[in-house]
């Protein structure tokens, strides 16, 4: 299917979807999988963005199934108490989108664990919620999971010696180490749970260029590429297009387990979702074992 549009997703009653991030492409995509009859819970860690992005949902679509819930994934244990409450809440799970994100902060930040920020919530905050989740989603109606990766993730490398950047920081490596891990764990994910009968289809996604908040929020409205944000605007596809590719790998039949979708013109920078490149990198597996290994220790979890 050519998916050009939120009416293009497939019919999605009886599923029950968690998506994290309250604003941007996790915003679009609950809105898109409301309209389509899912039952959504937006995560996110700012109550009072999450209770005005379900406001808004609910009075375009009155009637449509969705809860905020508060998930900080700066902390892990944030991130067990949610997926307890869901646990309790819903027993099962169809979809986790792993969406939210921060981008190059200009200093170096860290978690409540003492995470770089970006390692933290990017890419190990949704390890571990995935993890937590893994006998929801065994449970579920064709689960899919879907982790947010990024073009950045074409210049990524994983640094054993270095993941916090505690010895460096720059902020852009940093940033495509965090969504090469996302790309890695989506690919590895896919492997594992073939290997071990889970039953569960992962898939990768990034969004191109996209016109969210994050450039505003993580660098700043005046740094470089934050101007570029605001007065490029026109060269950067608006947020409903740049959640396609993820609502594609989310509900389209033809998505396959371990693909990974892209904006599909301008080397990927915009358009409609289509199949999009995997970096060399991310297609060892070596790193990819030793990567899934080290990051059960840091998020203390184990996939079982």
């Amino acid at each position: 299917m050519t998916m050009r549009s939120m009416n293009d997703i497939p019919f999605q009653s009886g599923r029950r979807a968690v998506i994290t991030g309250t604003g941007g492409l996790g915003y679009e995509a609950a809105r898109a999988l409301c309209r389509a009859g899912a039952q959504v819970i937006l995560a996110g860690r700012n109550a009072a963005k999450g209770a005005d992005a379900v406001g808004r949902i609910r009075a375009a679509m009155p009637g449509v199934r969705i809860a905020f819930e508060h998930l900080d994934l700066a902390s892990l244990d944030s991130v067990g108490d949610f997926a307890a409450r869901l646990g309790a809440a819903w027993g099962t799970l169809d979809l986790l989108i792993n969406n939210a994100g921060v981008m190059v902060p200009p200093r170096r930040q860290q978690t409540a664990d003492g995470f770089e920020l970006q390692w933290g919530v990017n890419y190990l905050g949704h390890f571990a919620l995935t993890a937590h989740l893994l006998p929801l989603l065994r449970t579920g109606r064709n689960p899919r999971v879907i982790s947010l990766s990024s073009i950045a993730a074409r210049n990524g490398t994983i640094d054993f010696d270095d993941l916090n950047a505690a010895r460096s920081y720059r902020p852009m490596p940093a940033y495509s180490q965090s969504k090469l891990a996302c790309l890695m764990f989506a690919l590895e994910l896919q492997r594992r749970s073939e290997a071990a009968g889970w039953g569960i289809t992962s898939m990768a996604a990034h969004p191109g260029v996209s016109r969210t908040n994050l450039l505003h929020n993580g660098p700043g409205r005046r740094s470089p590429s934050g101007m570029a944000r605001t007065y490029l605007w026109f060269l950067f596809q608006p947020a409903e297009r740049g959640a396609l590719p993820m609502l594609y790998a989310a509900t389209a039949p033809e998505a396959t387990g371990g693909g990974y979708y892209g904006p599909g013109r301008m080397s990927e920078l915009r358009g409609f979702p289509a199949p999009a490149r995997i970096p060399p990198q991310a297609e060892d597996r070596g790193t990819a074992a030793r990567l899934w290994e080290v990051s059960q220790v840091l998020a203390r979890v184990r996939f079982a």
